[in-house]
């Protein structure tokens, strides 16, 4: 079930060429999502209460807004690896 021209296609150099930078931003992005994220799990393990410092006068801690930009992180190279991937 081999059809020759997947075959071709997959062996032409500029398709090899896209596969590599395709694979190389994935790896790229998984790093660095990890560090990101487990970066904060350190923090939330080994410094609470830098994490519980209050912002302002309010009830909300640091960790909250720390927290929120994990997550718009993890958005945003998810964002740029669809762009850059398509």
């Amino acid at each position: 079930m081999s059809d020759p021209m997947v075959q071709k296609i997959q062996s032409h150099p500029k398709y090899l060429e896209l596969r590599t930078k395709r694979n190389r931003l994935g790896i790229f992005l998984t790093a660095l999502m990890l560090i990101v994220y487990y970066g904060y799990i350190a923090l939330i393990a080994f410094d609470k209460k830098f994490l519980a410092q209050p912002i302002g006068t309010g009830v909300t801690t640091l960790g909250i807004p720390i927290g929120m930009g994990v997550i718009i992180f993890t958005i945003v190279i998810t964002a740029i690896y669809v762009r850059r991937a398509n």
